[in-house]
C-alpha cells in the first residue's frame, strides 16, 4: 500500500503523561468561550488556578482602590492620595476584617463598600465552589506497562500489555476499550485515518486490584492479522487504550487512557511476572519490575 508522499506525519493521539491528553489542535474554535469558563477553570492545574485566583485577587482589590482615591478624601485615617492606603483599605473591605484604624467618612465612599462587599461576597463563594470541585474530582492512579509485546498464547500470536492499580483500594465494574489507529489509503486514493476496535479476551474485572494483563489474539479476524513489525511502521499504527470504572472510596467513575505507538511494542517478548507469595500465603505485586519483559523460551 503506497502512501502520500507529501501529507505530514501523524503524531501521538494519545499523550503519555500521568493525565493524558489528547494531542489535536483545533483551528477556527476560540480557545476560551464564556459558557466554558467553568469547565476551563476546572481543567487548570493547581498552579495555574493559585496564580490566577492571586492575580485575580490584586487586580480586583487594586480597582476598588483607584475607586475610593477617585473620591478625594473619603477615608478616615489614611494619607490623602495614598494607593497603598486605599488598596489596604479595599483588602479589609472585601474580606470583612474590620480592624477600625481606616473607615468611610462619606456617602461615596459607603456606596463603594457596599459594592465590594456585595462582589467580595460572590468572590469567596465562586473561589469556594471552584476548590472544592477541583478537589472532589475523581482521579484514576493507574498505571500501563511503557511497552506491549506481541507473544504466542496457546498457539496464537497475542498483544499483550499490563495494567495496574497503584491505590491501595479497588476499581470496580472496571472496563477497557482498545482501539487501532492507522493509516489506509482507499480505492479512490484518499489517505484517511482508520480506527478499528480490538476484540479483547478479557474486558471487564469486576475487582481490580491487582494487575491486568490486557490480551487481543491477532488471528482472522483481527485487523493486526499478518503484519509485520515493519507493516506496523509504514502504517503509523497508535492502540489506544480507555480504562473507566467506579473507585470504591469515593464511588464515582474514574477514567484513564494511554496509547503505544508502533516502536513501543516488542515482539516475541513475555511480561515478567509479578505477581508473587508471601511467607503467610498472602499476594505481593512487585511494581518495580512492571514495566520488564523478557525473550520468550
Amino acid at each position: 500500500m503506497k502512501m502520500h508522499r507529501n501529507r505530514p506525519q501523524p503524531s501521538r493521539l494519545v499523550g503519555r503523561k500521568e493525565k493524558s491528553t489528547l494531542n489535536i489542535v483545533k483551528l477556527g474554535i476560540p480557545r476560551l468561550h464564556f459558557a466554558d469558563l467553568y469547565h476551563k477553570l476546572l481543567t487548570l492545574s493547581w498552579p495555574q488556578f493559585f496564580l490566577l485566583i492571586c492575580l485575580s485577587y490584586l487586580v480586583m482589590n487594586g480597582l476598588f482602590a483607584l475607586a475610593y482615591l477617585a473620591g478625594g478624601d473619603c477615608i478616615a485615617n489614611a494619607r490623602h492620595g495614598s494607593l497603598k492606603d486605599a488598596f489596604y483599605f479595599s483588602v479589609q473591605t472585601m474580606a470583612t476584617i474590620g480592624y477600625g484604624a481606616m473607615f468611610p467618612r462619606t456617602d461615596y465612599a459607603n456606596t463603594i463598600v457596599a459594592i465590594e462587599a456585595f462582589f467580595g461576597l460572590w468572590a469567596v463563594a465562586m473561589v469556594t465552589g471552584l476548590a472544592f470541585s477541583k478537589f472532589s474530582r475523581p482521579s484514576a492512579r493507574v498505571i500501563f506497562s511503557r511497552v506491549a509485546v506481541i507473544a504466542p498464547f496457546n498457539g496464537v500470536p497475542t498483544l499483550m500489555y499490563r495494567a495496574g492499580n497503584q491505590r491501595f483500594n479497588q476499581i470496580l465494574e472496571a472496563q477497557q476499550g482498545v482501539t487501532l489507529i492507522r493509516d489506509e489509503v482507499t480505492s479512490e486514493g484518499e489517505y484517511m485515518r482508520r480506527f478499528y476496535d480490538l476484540q479483547l479476551m478479557r474486558n471487564q474485572s469486576r475487582i481490580f486490584s491487582l494487575t491486568w494483563t490486557v490480551m487481543h489474539a491477532i488471528d482472522e479476524s483481527s485487523p493486526l492479522y499478518q503484519l509485520t513489525a515493519k507493516d506496523l511502521m509504514e502504517q503509523e499504527i497508535e492502540i489506544v487504550i480507555t480504562l473507566t470504572g467506579i473507585d470504591e472510596t469515593v464511588s464515582q467513575t474514574i477514567n484513564a487512557r494511554h496509547s503505544f505507538v508502533a516502536s513501543e511494542i516488542m515482539w516475541n517478548m513475555r511480561f515478567v511476572d509479578i505477581i508473587l507469595r508471601a511467607p503467610d500465603g498472602g499476594r505481593v505485586v512487585d511494581y518495580t519490575r512492571f514495566h520488564d519483559v523478557k525473550p520468550i523460551e
